[in-house]
């Protein structure tokens, strides 16, 4: 399965400049999640969708990854456009992963678990979206929440999607799968948010140190 980022934005809440190139503990967040998808055994090619908004982040993915990472620019116009546009320019008629670009704590397990899930749903698309409940508890206000099957049960979509690219021109039916995992959870829109991966990340580093 291939994959996109979407590394378009510009970043305007966060205020440091092109979102994707700012630096989490030494490394652009981009490189979080390029590097995981890289480690994780069910994706092939990786693609990063840039847009003329993010010039910097498309000359540090080519420098960075010497071609291992394709770059595909966009128009910027919108999420949805530019994403239609760079499955199309990527080729890609299968099922793939979109992904955001400010997702560093995303881990290949994470990933791997969400390709196989979608194998066995029975859809051609599938979401991820995190509880509501879980952004609370990490202090995250989210732009969007939606009302999972009416059920009053209150649902945060992660950045995270699979749909299949030989239909991509056209809504496809989803699946919705609910993970409580945090790192879907957090993504990166304020420098509160960035303090918060910072901690994760030193006290997940610091755990894998002790084992």
């Amino acid at each position: 399965m291939d994959a996109i980022i979407m590394a378009g934005g510009f970043g305007s809440r966060l205020g440091m400049g092109e979102k994707p190139c700012v630096e989490l503990l030494g490394k652009p967040l981009i490189s979080y999640v390029i590097d995981t998808l890289m480690k994780t055994e069910s994706i092939g090619d990786i693609y990063v969708a840039v847009s003329p908004a993010t010039p910097k982040t498309a000359s540090y993915v080519e420098e960075e990854y010497e071609g291992k990472v394709h770059v595909i620019p966009t128009g910027g116009g919108n999420y949805v456009g530019d994403m239609v546009y760079a499955v199309k320019a990527a080729c890609i008629g299968d099922p793939l992963m979109i992904l955001m670009s400010d997702l560093p704590l995303l881990t290949p397990d994470l990933l791997e678990k969400v390709v196989s899930e979608y194998e066995v749903c029975g859809k051609p698309a599938m979401s991820i979206f995190t509880p509501l409940s879980v952004c609370k508890s990490l202090g995250i206000r989210p732009d969007t929440v939606f009302n999972w099957e009416g059920g009053g049960n209150l649902i945060v979509p992660s950045g995270v999607n699979i749909l299949d690219g030989k239909d991509v021109d056209n809504e496809q039916e989803y699946v919705s799968l609910i993970l409580d995992d945090i790192e879907f959870a957090l993504n990166i829109n304020t420098v509160d948010d960035l303090k918060r991966c910072k901690k994760m990340l030193l006290e997940r580093n610091a755990g894998s140190i002790k084992n």
